[in-house]
């Protein structure tokens, strides 16, 4: 499933990234690596973008990000 899938407080491990270029090489360095724990944490009132807490630190990320993460 994608990280967008993830319902809100769950829990799920990152295990692939699908971006490449510069795009994946952004989503590394906030955190997002495979293996690394993530929660979804809340949703804005538009649903878009979506909060979640990746390595102790909260990140708000938009569906067009999140739909390039693959968590289990």
């Amino acid at each position: 499933m994608f990280l967008t899938d993830l319902p809100i407080g769950n829990k799920g491990e990152i295990m692939d990234l699908t971006a490449r270029g510069n795009q994946r090489r952004r989503l590394l360095d906030l955190g997002l690596i495979p293996g690394t724990t993530v929660v979804a944490k809340r949703k804005s009132p538009s649903g878009d973008p979506i909060a979640y807490l990746i390595r102790g630190t909260v990140l708000a990320l938009r569906k067009e990000e999140t739909d390039l993460v693959n968590v289990s």
